[in-house]
């Protein structure tokens, strides 16, 4: 899987391409429609009494996609808080994470750090995109291959504004619910800008490539698909696809964004069963599976981990 799709689609960094260079969209409004299809994948955590429901996201989406199952808005609802991996609606800590991690200082910029192909195949795509190169010199690799994946959802009806975390975080705002986040903007982008120059490089020739033959968009309505209809088994095959690639792009994502990260975080929602408050906590979808998901961490350090769907 050569794509930045699994980023997009299963962790936080869905404003990200617009955050550059757009304002944050309208929180989605819920469908008129009773009940609604099984979506993601739904865990309730119990330890000592206290209860964490866990809840795999996708941070694109389309207006079908609300309301949420009952099983999700009722279990947010029992809630005290909600949790986020972060708070999209803060812009502050977001554009000072983008200044130190995704941009080139002044004098520099990514001509002087891709090979003349790549460079060429960069402005191809941003041409594609409609954004001119001068525009996005002094972006890193790494994030121009994120917004560029990103912007080939949005012109294929898959908006940021329609993502789950801003429907909860809508719904946390209506119940007048404290909203907490497990990382920061600063941490995140920091894992990205620790990748080399030889690996942001590959990184963006990847994401190139697949959105030129199409397979990108391909990849993320397969996934997208899977989350719509809590189909995990087909979740759980895309994860065992990813892992047979042989690319910097799922060789990143699993060692970094997933294997370093889900330890992270069942290490957090551990202190949050520690408050007597249920907890409701949205995670990207792929935190969720396989055997070093969060759900699959937290019974192996001993908590009651239940599938609701």
């Amino acid at each position: 899987m050569k794509s930045g799709v699994i980023v997009l689609l299963s962790l936080c960094l869905a404003g990200w391409f617009g955050a550059a260079h757009a304002d944050n969209n309208a929180a989605p409004a819920a469908s008129a429609q009773a009940g609604a299809a099984k979506r993601g994948t739904l865990y309730r955590v119990r330890h000592h009494g206290n209860t964490a429901y866990l809840f795999g996201t996708i941070h694109v989406g389309k207006p079908a996609f609300f309301p949420l199952e009952d099983e999700v808005t009722g279990a947010l609802a029992r809630a005290g808080k909600l949790v986020l991996e972060i708070d999209i609606r803060k812009p502050e800590p977001f554009q000072a994470a983008l200044s130190k991690h995704a941009f080139y200082p002044v004098g520099e910029s990514v001509e002087h750090h891709l090979s003349p192909g790549v460079l060429v195949q960069l402005k191809r795509a941003l041409d594609v995109a409609g954004l001119a190169f001068e525009d996005v010199r002094h972006m890193k690799p790494w994030l121009l291959a994120n917004m560029l994946v990103g912007l080939d959802l949005e012109r294929n009806g898959y908006e940021r504004s329609h993502g789950i975390e801003t429907f909860l975080l809508s719904l946390a705002d209506k119940q007048a619910k404290d909203v907490r986040e497990l990382e920061s903007a600063e941490y995140q982008m920091s894992l990205f800008d620790g990748m080399p120059d030889a690996v942001q490089e590959q990184y963006l020739r990847e994401n190139l490539d697949e959105l030129g033959d199409g397979n990108a968009l391909k990849k993320a309505q397969a996934l997208i698909d899977a989350w719509a209809t809590a189909n995990n088994d087909a979740v759980e095959a895309f994860m065992r696809a990813s892992l047979l690639e042989k690319s910097a792009s799922s060789e990143f994502t699993q060692r970094v964004l997933l294997d370093k990260r889900n330890p992270e975080m069942a290490t957090k929602i551990e202190e949050l069963l520690r408050d007597d408050e249920t907890t409701f906590v949205g995670v990207g979808l792929l935190h969720m599976v396989g055997e070093t998901g969060v759900p699959t961490l937290l019974r192996r350090r001993g908590y009651e981990v239940e599938k609701l769907y």
